[in-house]
């Protein structure tokens, strides 16, 4: 199945809004403090965001032709970095969520430790790296050489065709 240029802006519209959407609730969370069934929804709304975020990477890239024909590995090469920091910020993201709904719930006195503190920092930071990586992983998954039929090198094809035995 080959990826059509609508198709493709249907899909990088998508990826767009999910990532506003995120970085959207990353902002108007902690706006959002006062009521604690607000700030789930928000919650779950960015994990549903993050995870079709993931979803619908991983899609484009089951779509190319160079994951069809069996050379998964070049595209995890390629893409090695945006898989990991999606899933450390996604990670990171849930712990931040049940820490503070958890701590908020327990106390009626809501103070940031130093430990939430440090994690929601490291969090915030990851957000802006994961925003970069995803938007440039999204952009170079477009690139026609992994939808055509290309003459892959014997050498990269007998080592695909080694790690497989």
């Amino acid at each position: 199945m080959k990826i059509t240029t609508s198709r493709y802006a249907v899909i990088l519209a998508i990826q767009t809004f999910l990532l506003i959407t995120d970085w959207n609730i990353n902002i108007f969370a902690l706006i959002a403090r006062q009521s604690n069934v607000l700030m789930l929804i928000f919650f779950i709304v960015q994990d549903v965001c993050l995870i079709f975020s993931l979803s619908l990477l991983l899609l484009t890239f089951f779509s190319t032709y160079v994951f069809q024909t069996g050379l998964v590995y070049l595209l995890y090469e390629r893409f090695r970095t945006t898989l990991v920091i999606c899933m450390l910020y996604f990670i990171l993201t849930t712990v931040v969520h049940i820490w503070s709904l958890a701590t908020r719930w327990n106390n009626s006195k809501y103070s940031w430790t130093t430990g939430f503190f440090i994690l929601f920092i490291v969090q915030r930071i990851t957000a802006a790296i994961y925003y970069y990586w995803y938007k440039r992983a999204s952009l170079r998954i477009s690139d026609p050489r992994f939808y055509d039929d290309i003459d892959i090198p014997a050498e990269k094809h007998h080592q695909s065709q080694h790690q497989i035995e």
